[in-house]
Protein backbone atom coordinates (compact mmCIF):
# COMPACT_ATOMS: atom_id res chain seq x y z
CA UNK A 1 0.00 0.00 0.00
CA UNK A 2 1.26 3.20 -1.20
CA UNK A 3 1.63 6.28 0.86
CA UNK A 4 -0.71 8.12 -0.48
CA UNK A 5 -3.53 5.49 0.53
CA UNK A 6 -1.92 5.28 4.31
CA UNK A 7 -2.60 8.35 4.46
CA UNK A 8 -6.00 8.81 2.82
CA UNK A 9 -7.33 6.42 5.61
CA UNK A 10 -5.47 8.08 8.45
CA UNK A 11 -7.35 11.04 7.02
CA UNK A 12 -10.37 9.17 7.22
CA UNK A 13 -9.98 7.45 10.93
CA UNK A 14 -9.18 11.31 12.41
CA UNK A 15 -12.00 12.78 10.69
CA UNK A 16 -14.18 13.48 13.68
CA UNK A 17 -10.83 14.25 15.76
CA UNK A 18 -9.14 16.82 13.29
CA UNK A 19 -11.58 18.08 11.52
CA UNK A 20 -15.30 17.68 13.04
CA UNK A 21 -14.91 20.61 14.06
CA UNK A 22 -16.09 24.72 12.34
CA UNK A 23 -16.00 28.05 13.11
CA UNK A 24 -19.30 29.22 13.64
CA UNK A 25 -21.31 32.69 13.25
CA UNK A 26 -24.46 33.21 14.88
CA UNK A 27 -26.21 30.96 16.35
CA UNK A 28 -29.03 29.09 14.14
CA UNK A 29 -32.24 28.24 15.28
CA UNK A 30 -31.06 24.92 15.57
CA UNK A 31 -28.69 25.41 17.52
CA UNK A 32 -30.61 27.02 20.30
CA UNK A 33 -32.83 24.35 20.09
CA UNK A 34 -29.67 21.84 21.30
CA UNK A 35 -28.34 24.69 23.51
CA UNK A 36 -32.10 24.02 25.30
CA UNK A 37 -31.49 20.57 25.88
CA UNK A 38 -33.78 19.24 23.16
CA UNK A 39 -32.54 15.54 21.75
CA UNK A 40 -35.01 14.78 18.92
CA UNK A 41 -33.42 13.26 15.45
CA UNK A 42 -30.59 12.06 17.39
CA UNK A 43 -30.80 8.68 15.95
CA UNK A 44 -27.37 8.71 15.13
CA UNK A 45 -24.67 9.26 11.69
CA UNK A 46 -23.57 6.24 9.87
CA UNK A 47 -20.37 6.84 7.83
CA UNK A 48 -19.80 4.13 5.20
CA UNK A 49 -16.04 4.14 3.40
CA UNK A 50 -16.40 2.70 -0.07
CA UNK A 51 -12.67 2.72 -1.85
CA UNK A 52 -11.39 0.76 -4.75
CA UNK A 53 -13.64 -0.76 -7.44
CA UNK A 54 -16.88 -0.96 -6.71
CA UNK A 55 -17.64 -4.77 -6.53
CA UNK A 56 -20.39 -7.66 -5.29
CA UNK A 57 -18.62 -7.31 -1.91
CA UNK A 58 -18.62 -3.33 -1.96
CA UNK A 59 -22.57 -3.32 -3.35
CA UNK A 60 -23.55 -5.21 -0.74
CA UNK A 61 -21.95 -3.00 1.96
CA UNK A 62 -23.99 -0.01 0.25
CA UNK A 63 -27.28 -1.73 -0.16
CA UNK A 64 -26.74 -3.20 3.11
CA UNK A 65 -26.12 0.19 4.33
CA UNK A 66 -29.08 1.93 3.41
CA UNK A 67 -31.20 -0.77 4.75
CA UNK A 68 -29.77 -0.85 8.21
CA UNK A 69 -29.72 2.90 7.72
CA UNK A 70 -33.81 2.69 7.25
CA UNK A 71 -34.31 0.19 9.50
CA UNK A 72 -32.76 1.80 12.09
CA UNK A 73 -34.19 5.96 10.81
CA UNK A 74 -30.59 6.87 11.43
CA UNK A 75 -30.16 10.67 11.05
CA UNK A 76 -28.06 10.62 8.44
CA UNK A 77 -26.14 7.93 6.18
CA UNK A 78 -22.87 9.43 4.30
CA UNK A 79 -20.71 7.59 1.73
CA UNK A 80 -17.09 8.44 1.34
CA UNK A 81 -16.19 7.26 -1.91
CA UNK A 82 -12.83 6.93 -3.96
CA UNK A 83 -13.68 4.77 -6.60
CA UNK A 84 -12.16 4.52 -9.96
CA UNK A 85 -14.84 2.08 -11.70
CA UNK A 86 -16.82 -1.46 -11.17
CA UNK A 87 -17.15 -4.33 -12.13
CA UNK A 88 -19.38 -7.06 -12.08
CA UNK A 89 -22.40 -5.40 -10.39
CA UNK A 90 -25.95 -3.98 -11.53
CA UNK A 91 -25.76 -0.17 -10.80
CA UNK A 92 -29.35 -0.26 -10.67
CA UNK A 93 -30.46 -1.29 -7.62
CA UNK A 94 -27.63 0.61 -5.96
CA UNK A 95 -29.28 3.85 -7.58
CA UNK A 96 -32.69 3.25 -6.08
CA UNK A 97 -31.78 2.25 -2.89
CA UNK A 98 -30.26 5.35 -2.30
CA UNK A 99 -33.09 7.40 -4.69
CA UNK A 100 -35.57 5.96 -2.61
CA UNK A 101 -33.75 6.26 1.17
CA UNK A 102 -36.35 7.68 4.05
CA UNK A 103 -33.27 8.47 5.42
CA UNK A 104 -31.19 11.21 3.81
CA UNK A 105 -28.25 10.25 1.76
CA UNK A 106 -24.64 12.28 1.24
CA UNK A 107 -22.26 11.35 -0.69
CA UNK A 108 -18.65 12.58 -0.12
CA UNK A 109 -15.49 12.28 -2.55
CA UNK A 110 -12.71 12.15 -0.55
CA UNK A 111 -10.52 12.35 1.23
CA UNK A 112 -8.49 14.98 -0.73
CA UNK A 113 -7.30 13.59 -4.22
CA UNK A 114 -10.29 10.86 -4.44
CA UNK A 115 -12.03 9.93 -7.70
CA UNK A 116 -15.74 9.46 -8.59
CA UNK A 117 -15.94 7.39 -11.69
CA UNK A 118 -18.42 5.22 -13.24
CA UNK A 119 -21.17 3.88 -11.02
CA UNK A 120 -19.94 6.12 -8.27
CA UNK A 121 -20.29 9.16 -10.09
CA UNK A 122 -24.19 8.12 -10.40
CA UNK A 123 -24.04 7.34 -7.26
CA UNK A 124 -22.92 10.87 -6.57
CA UNK A 125 -25.91 12.28 -8.04
CA UNK A 126 -28.32 10.52 -6.95
CA UNK A 127 -27.63 10.98 -3.30
CA UNK A 128 -29.70 13.69 -1.12
CA UNK A 129 -26.82 15.90 -0.86
CA UNK A 130 -23.52 15.59 -2.96
CA UNK A 131 -20.15 16.85 -1.73
CA UNK A 132 -16.71 16.84 -3.14
CA UNK A 133 -12.90 17.03 -1.07
CA UNK A 134 -10.47 19.51 -2.36
CA UNK A 135 -8.20 18.35 -4.97
CA UNK A 136 -10.66 14.98 -5.85
CA UNK A 137 -12.54 14.85 -9.10
CA UNK A 138 -15.87 13.07 -10.26
CA UNK A 139 -16.24 11.57 -13.57
CA UNK A 140 -16.04 10.17 -16.22
CA UNK A 141 -19.44 7.76 -15.39
CA UNK A 142 -19.24 5.90 -18.98
CA UNK A 143 -18.24 3.29 -18.80
CA UNK A 144 -20.70 2.56 -16.11
CA UNK A 145 -19.20 -0.84 -15.88
CA UNK A 146 -15.52 -1.83 -16.54
CA UNK A 147 -16.33 -5.41 -17.67
CA UNK A 148 -18.89 -4.59 -19.67
CA UNK A 149 -18.35 -1.15 -21.46
CA UNK A 150 -20.86 -1.17 -23.91
CA UNK A 151 -23.61 -2.46 -21.83
CA UNK A 152 -25.18 1.30 -21.79
CA UNK A 153 -24.31 4.54 -24.24
CA UNK A 154 -23.37 7.73 -23.33
CA UNK A 155 -26.37 8.80 -24.21
CA UNK A 156 -28.20 6.63 -21.27
CA UNK A 157 -25.45 7.61 -18.25
CA UNK A 158 -25.73 11.46 -19.40
CA UNK A 159 -29.67 11.14 -19.52
CA UNK A 160 -29.28 9.11 -15.96
CA UNK A 161 -26.98 11.64 -13.92
CA UNK A 162 -29.39 14.88 -15.54
CA UNK A 163 -32.67 13.03 -14.29
CA UNK A 164 -30.46 12.17 -11.05
CA UNK A 165 -29.50 15.34 -10.26
CA UNK A 166 -32.44 17.41 -10.76
CA UNK A 167 -34.34 15.21 -8.56
CA UNK A 168 -31.84 16.14 -5.89
CA UNK A 169 -31.83 19.81 -6.62
CA UNK A 170 -29.15 20.32 -8.68
CA UNK A 171 -27.56 21.51 -11.93
CA UNK A 172 -28.77 18.29 -14.65
CA UNK A 173 -27.01 20.16 -17.65
CA UNK A 174 -23.73 20.03 -15.18
CA UNK A 175 -24.10 16.73 -14.14
CA UNK A 176 -24.92 15.05 -17.76
CA UNK A 177 -21.30 16.21 -18.62
CA UNK A 178 -19.60 14.00 -16.16
CA UNK A 179 -20.90 11.13 -18.33
CA UNK A 180 -17.97 11.40 -20.81
CA UNK A 181 -15.60 13.88 -18.42
CA UNK A 182 -13.85 14.27 -15.57
CA UNK A 183 -14.44 17.41 -13.48
CA UNK A 184 -12.49 19.10 -10.85
CA UNK A 185 -14.00 19.83 -7.26
CA UNK A 186 -13.96 23.36 -8.11
CA UNK A 187 -15.50 23.07 -11.86
CA UNK A 188 -17.98 20.70 -10.06
CA UNK A 189 -19.07 23.05 -7.59
CA UNK A 190 -18.96 26.20 -9.90
CA UNK A 191 -21.30 23.81 -12.61
CA UNK A 192 -23.66 23.46 -9.39
CA UNK A 193 -23.07 19.30 -9.71
CA UNK A 194 -22.38 19.57 -6.55
CA UNK A 195 -23.67 21.32 -3.49
CA UNK A 196 -20.44 22.06 -2.40
CA UNK A 197 -16.78 21.34 -1.14
CA UNK A 198 -16.09 20.21 1.79
CA UNK A 199 -12.30 18.80 3.46
CA UNK A 200 -13.53 16.54 5.57
CA UNK A 201 -16.39 14.17 6.79
CA UNK A 202 -16.90 16.29 10.02
CA UNK A 203 -16.96 19.59 7.79
CA UNK A 204 -19.86 17.90 6.52
CA UNK A 205 -21.80 16.28 9.28
CA UNK A 206 -21.76 20.14 11.27
CA UNK A 207 -22.52 22.21 7.87
CA UNK A 208 -25.53 19.85 7.50
CA UNK A 209 -27.37 21.46 10.95
CA UNK A 210 -30.30 23.20 10.54
CA UNK A 211 -30.83 22.01 7.05
CA UNK A 212 -34.01 20.83 5.30
CA UNK A 213 -33.59 18.23 2.75
CA UNK A 214 -36.27 16.06 0.55
CA UNK A 215 -36.33 12.39 1.04
CA UNK A 216 -38.36 9.47 -0.61
CA UNK A 217 -40.45 10.35 3.14
CA UNK A 218 -40.79 14.01 2.78
CA UNK A 219 -38.63 16.74 3.70
CA UNK A 220 -36.55 16.50 6.81
CA UNK A 221 -34.88 19.24 9.09
CA UNK A 222 -31.51 17.62 10.25
CA UNK A 223 -30.06 17.97 13.74
CA UNK A 224 -26.57 17.23 13.52
CA UNK A 225 -24.14 20.07 15.23
CA UNK A 226 -23.98 21.50 18.86
CA UNK A 227 -22.10 24.50 20.20
CA UNK A 228 -19.40 24.12 22.36
CA UNK A 229 -16.83 26.54 23.76
CA UNK A 230 -17.62 30.59 23.75
CA UNK A 231 -16.30 33.74 22.70
CA UNK A 232 -13.99 32.83 19.25
CA UNK A 233 -13.12 29.30 20.76
CA UNK A 234 -17.01 28.42 19.87
CA UNK A 235 -17.25 25.93 17.57
CA UNK A 236 -19.49 23.28 16.23
CA UNK A 237 -19.04 19.48 16.43
CA UNK A 238 -21.85 16.40 16.06
CA UNK A 239 -23.98 16.25 18.59
CA UNK A 240 -24.54 12.76 18.44
CA UNK A 241 -22.43 8.88 17.42
CA UNK A 242 -21.10 9.04 14.49
CA UNK A 243 -19.59 5.46 13.50
CA UNK A 244 -17.59 4.59 10.78
CA UNK A 245 -18.06 1.28 9.20
CA UNK A 246 -16.87 -0.36 6.06
CA UNK A 247 -16.46 -3.68 4.45
CA UNK A 248 -15.67 -7.07 7.17
CA UNK A 249 -12.36 -9.32 7.01
CA UNK A 250 -13.84 -11.60 5.03
CA UNK A 251 -15.54 -9.04 2.17
CA UNK A 252 -12.27 -7.29 2.58
CA UNK A 253 -10.25 -10.00 1.28
CA UNK A 254 -12.40 -10.81 -1.36
CA UNK A 255 -12.92 -7.43 -2.18
CA UNK A 256 -8.70 -7.40 -2.87
CA UNK A 257 -8.45 -10.17 -4.01
CA UNK A 258 -10.75 -8.79 -7.23
CA UNK A 259 -8.16 -6.03 -7.54
CA UNK A 260 -6.62 -6.68 -11.32
CA UNK A 261 -3.50 -5.85 -10.65
CA UNK A 262 -3.26 -8.31 -7.00
CA UNK A 263 -4.73 -11.37 -8.93
CA UNK A 264 -2.49 -11.04 -12.38
CA UNK A 265 0.36 -10.93 -9.19
CA UNK A 266 -0.41 -13.88 -7.10
CA UNK A 267 -1.31 -15.94 -10.40
CA UNK A 268 2.26 -15.64 -11.23
CA UNK A 269 4.09 -15.82 -8.11
CA UNK A 270 1.62 -18.46 -6.87
CA UNK A 271 2.65 -20.73 -9.75
CA UNK A 272 6.12 -20.05 -9.46
CA UNK A 273 6.12 -21.33 -5.56
CA UNK A 274 4.53 -24.21 -6.93
CA UNK A 275 6.65 -25.10 -9.58
CA UNK A 276 9.60 -24.51 -6.73
CA UNK A 277 7.99 -26.84 -4.27
CA UNK A 278 7.75 -29.47 -7.29
CA UNK A 279 12.04 -29.12 -7.69
CA UNK A 280 12.70 -29.71 -3.82
CA UNK A 281 10.72 -32.50 -3.79
CA UNK A 282 8.59 -31.89 -0.66
CA UNK A 283 5.30 -29.96 0.46
CA UNK A 284 5.88 -26.98 2.80
CA UNK A 285 5.26 -23.17 3.32
CA UNK A 286 6.45 -22.62 -0.39
CA UNK A 287 3.79 -25.28 -1.74
CA UNK A 288 1.26 -23.96 0.04
CA UNK A 289 1.78 -20.60 -0.66
CA UNK A 290 1.94 -21.00 -4.35
CA UNK A 291 -1.31 -22.88 -3.96
CA UNK A 292 -3.02 -19.81 -1.50
CA UNK A 293 -1.46 -17.64 -4.64
CA UNK A 294 -4.13 -19.09 -7.53
CA UNK A 295 -6.79 -20.02 -5.71
CA UNK A 296 -6.96 -16.35 -4.47
CA UNK A 297 -5.87 -15.52 -7.67
CA UNK A 298 -9.21 -17.47 -9.72
CA UNK A 299 -11.69 -15.89 -6.90
CA UNK A 300 -10.16 -12.47 -8.47
CA UNK A 301 -10.65 -13.70 -12.01
CA UNK A 302 -14.33 -15.03 -10.97
CA UNK A 303 -15.75 -11.13 -10.88
CA UNK A 304 -13.18 -9.55 -13.83
CA UNK A 305 -13.43 -10.06 -17.74
CA UNK A 306 -10.59 -12.58 -18.13
CA UNK A 307 -9.26 -13.97 -21.02
CA UNK A 308 -8.60 -17.69 -20.42
CA UNK A 309 -6.03 -18.31 -23.24
CA UNK A 310 -3.96 -15.17 -22.13
CA UNK A 311 -4.41 -17.69 -18.50
CA UNK A 312 -3.09 -20.47 -20.27
CA UNK A 313 -0.56 -18.15 -21.57
CA UNK A 314 0.95 -17.75 -17.92
CA UNK A 315 0.80 -21.47 -17.54
CA UNK A 316 2.91 -22.34 -20.21
CA UNK A 317 5.72 -19.97 -19.38
CA UNK A 318 5.82 -21.08 -16.25
CA UNK A 319 6.00 -25.04 -17.61
CA UNK A 320 7.95 -23.72 -20.00
CA UNK A 321 10.67 -21.88 -17.91
CA UNK A 322 10.74 -24.95 -15.71
CA UNK A 323 11.93 -27.40 -18.53
CA UNK A 324 15.09 -25.34 -18.96
CA UNK A 325 15.43 -25.08 -15.33
CA UNK A 326 15.57 -28.91 -15.27
CA UNK A 327 18.11 -28.98 -18.11
CA UNK A 328 20.43 -26.66 -15.96
CA UNK A 329 21.07 -23.39 -18.48
CA UNK A 330 19.30 -21.09 -20.87
CA UNK A 331 17.50 -22.73 -24.10
CA UNK A 332 14.37 -22.59 -26.35
CA UNK A 333 12.38 -22.99 -23.47
CA UNK A 334 13.42 -19.77 -21.67
CA UNK A 335 12.59 -17.72 -25.05
CA UNK A 336 9.15 -19.42 -24.87
CA UNK A 337 8.38 -18.77 -21.24
CA UNK A 338 9.79 -14.89 -21.71
CA UNK A 339 7.19 -14.27 -24.73
CA UNK A 340 4.24 -16.40 -23.39
CA UNK A 341 4.30 -14.25 -20.00
CA UNK A 342 4.13 -11.06 -21.89
CA UNK A 343 2.00 -11.53 -24.17
CA UNK A 344 -0.19 -13.25 -21.39
CA UNK A 345 -0.04 -10.01 -19.26
CA UNK A 346 -0.43 -7.54 -21.87
CA UNK A 347 -3.60 -8.92 -23.24
CA UNK A 348 -4.85 -10.93 -19.50
CA UNK A 349 -8.06 -8.85 -19.13
CA UNK A 350 -10.87 -7.38 -21.76
CA UNK A 351 -13.39 -4.78 -21.25
CA UNK A 352 -12.05 -1.46 -20.32
CA UNK A 353 -8.55 -0.48 -20.61
CA UNK A 354 -8.61 0.89 -17.03
CA UNK A 355 -8.60 -2.68 -16.08
CA UNK A 356 -5.02 -3.67 -17.61
CA UNK A 357 -2.50 -3.45 -14.55
CA UNK A 358 -0.22 -0.91 -15.00
CA UNK A 359 3.23 -1.17 -16.89
CA UNK A 360 5.19 -0.85 -13.92
CA UNK A 361 2.98 -4.01 -12.52
CA UNK A 362 3.73 -5.83 -15.83
CA UNK A 363 7.39 -5.34 -15.89
CA UNK A 364 7.97 -5.81 -11.75
CA UNK A 365 6.03 -9.51 -12.15
CA UNK A 366 7.35 -10.32 -15.55
CA UNK A 367 11.02 -9.43 -14.11
CA UNK A 368 10.59 -11.32 -10.70
CA UNK A 369 9.18 -14.66 -12.70
CA UNK A 370 12.58 -14.10 -14.92
CA UNK A 371 15.03 -13.30 -12.12
CA UNK A 372 13.32 -16.41 -9.92
CA UNK A 373 13.52 -19.21 -12.70
CA UNK A 374 16.58 -18.00 -14.65
CA UNK A 375 18.50 -17.01 -11.49
CA UNK A 376 17.63 -18.43 -8.13
CA UNK A 377 15.92 -21.76 -9.68
CA UNK A 378 18.87 -22.92 -11.59
CA UNK A 379 21.13 -22.08 -8.30
CA UNK A 380 19.03 -23.94 -6.14
CA UNK A 381 18.77 -27.15 -8.43
CA UNK A 382 22.25 -26.87 -9.11
CA UNK A 383 22.98 -26.89 -5.90
CA UNK A 384 20.66 -29.54 -5.16
CA UNK A 385 21.58 -32.13 -6.95
CA UNK A 386 25.34 -31.86 -6.45
CA UNK A 387 24.68 -32.16 -2.73
CA UNK A 388 25.72 -35.97 -1.75
CA UNK A 389 23.06 -38.96 -0.22
CA UNK A 390 23.86 -39.94 2.82
CA UNK A 391 22.65 -43.60 3.74
CA UNK A 392 23.91 -47.05 4.21
CA UNK A 393 22.22 -48.71 1.19
CA UNK A 394 23.19 -45.24 -1.06
CA UNK A 395 26.98 -45.04 -0.53
CA UNK A 396 27.75 -49.21 -0.21
CA UNK A 397 29.92 -49.28 -3.88
CA UNK A 398 30.43 -45.65 -4.20
CA UNK A 399 33.62 -44.97 -5.53
CA UNK A 400 35.65 -42.20 -4.72
CA UNK A 401 39.63 -40.88 -3.99
CA UNK A 402 41.77 -41.46 -0.64
CA UNK A 403 42.57 -37.34 0.21
CA UNK A 404 45.17 -38.48 2.95
CA UNK A 405 47.09 -42.21 3.49
CA UNK A 406 44.01 -44.63 5.22
CA UNK A 407 45.83 -46.56 7.45
CA UNK A 408 43.78 -47.39 9.00
CA UNK A 409 41.93 -44.34 9.57
CA UNK A 410 41.71 -41.79 7.03
CA UNK A 411 39.83 -39.32 5.30
CA UNK A 412 38.65 -39.83 1.23
CA UNK A 413 36.29 -37.86 -0.90
CA UNK A 414 33.42 -39.57 -2.44
CA UNK A 415 31.15 -37.15 -5.17
CA UNK A 416 32.67 -34.20 -3.89
CA UNK A 417 32.35 -34.39 -0.26
CA UNK A 418 35.16 -35.56 2.18
CA UNK A 419 34.14 -38.47 4.85
CA UNK A 420 35.97 -40.37 7.57
CA UNK A 421 37.25 -43.87 5.96
CA UNK A 422 39.12 -46.49 7.89
CA UNK A 423 40.31 -49.98 6.28
CA UNK A 424 41.74 -53.14 6.95
CA UNK A 425 45.38 -52.92 8.59
CA UNK A 426 46.42 -55.42 5.81
CA UNK A 427 45.61 -52.83 3.32
CA UNK A 428 46.42 -49.35 3.54
CA UNK A 429 45.48 -47.20 1.30
CA UNK A 430 48.04 -44.25 0.03
CA UNK A 431 46.63 -41.29 -0.74
CA UNK A 432 45.19 -40.57 -4.35
CA UNK A 433 44.06 -43.87 -4.72
CA UNK A 434 40.63 -45.46 -6.03
CA UNK A 435 38.65 -46.50 -3.10
CA UNK A 436 35.62 -48.32 -2.86
CA UNK A 437 32.41 -48.32 0.00
CA UNK A 438 31.90 -51.72 1.12
CA UNK A 439 30.20 -50.78 4.66
CA UNK A 440 29.30 -47.42 6.84
CA UNK A 441 28.97 -47.49 9.85
CA UNK A 442 27.72 -44.72 11.42
CA UNK A 443 29.16 -41.52 9.81
CA UNK A 444 32.57 -43.33 9.01
CA UNK A 445 32.98 -45.56 5.74
CA UNK A 446 34.82 -48.37 5.88
CA UNK A 447 36.66 -48.61 2.25
CA UNK A 448 38.88 -50.94 0.35
CA UNK A 449 41.17 -49.99 -3.09
CA UNK A 450 39.12 -49.70 -5.67
CA UNK A 451 41.03 -53.56 -7.17
CA UNK A 452 42.22 -56.29 -4.88
CA UNK A 453 40.26 -55.05 -2.09
CA UNK A 454 41.62 -57.43 1.29
CA UNK A 455 39.95 -60.72 1.40
CA UNK A 456 39.66 -60.81 5.61
CA UNK A 457 37.78 -57.62 4.89
CA UNK A 458 35.24 -59.17 2.56
CA UNK A 459 34.93 -61.62 5.93
CA UNK A 460 34.58 -58.72 8.45
CA UNK A 461 31.83 -57.41 6.60
CA UNK A 462 30.31 -60.67 6.34
CA UNK A 463 30.40 -61.21 10.01
CA UNK A 464 28.33 -57.86 10.74
CA UNK A 465 24.62 -58.94 11.95
CA UNK A 466 21.73 -56.86 10.72
CA UNK A 467 22.48 -54.31 13.23
CA UNK A 468 25.61 -53.82 11.77
CA UNK A 469 27.58 -54.71 14.99
CA UNK A 470 30.66 -57.11 14.22
CA UNK A 471 30.40 -60.64 15.37
CA UNK A 472 33.49 -61.67 17.46
CA UNK A 473 35.15 -64.94 15.80
CA UNK A 474 34.66 -68.33 17.39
Amino acid sequence: MNRRRVLRRTISACALAAGCAALIGPQSSADAAEASGQASGRRGISVIQVEGLIDPPTASLIRGAVRDANRRDRTLLLFQVDSKGSVDVDARPLVRAIAASKVPVVVWVGPPGAHARGVAALLLEAATKAYVSPGSSAGAAHPLLLDQPGATSRAEVARELERRAVAAGRNGAAASGLATHERSARQLNAGGAVDAVRPTVGEVIVRLNGKTVKTRAGERKLSTAKVIGHGRARRRQPNQDVVFDRLGLGAQVEHTLIDPSIAYAMLVVGLALIVFEFFTVGIGLAGLGGAIGVIGAFIGFSHLPVEWWAVALLFLSTLSFSIDVQAGGLGLWTVIGTITIVLGSVFLYSGSPQLDPPWWVIALVCGFQLLFMIGAMTAMIRARFSTPTVGREGMIGELGTAEVDVQPDGVVVIRGARWRARTNRATPIPAGDRVRVVSVDGLVLEVEPEAGGARDHHDRARRRDRSGVLRPEA
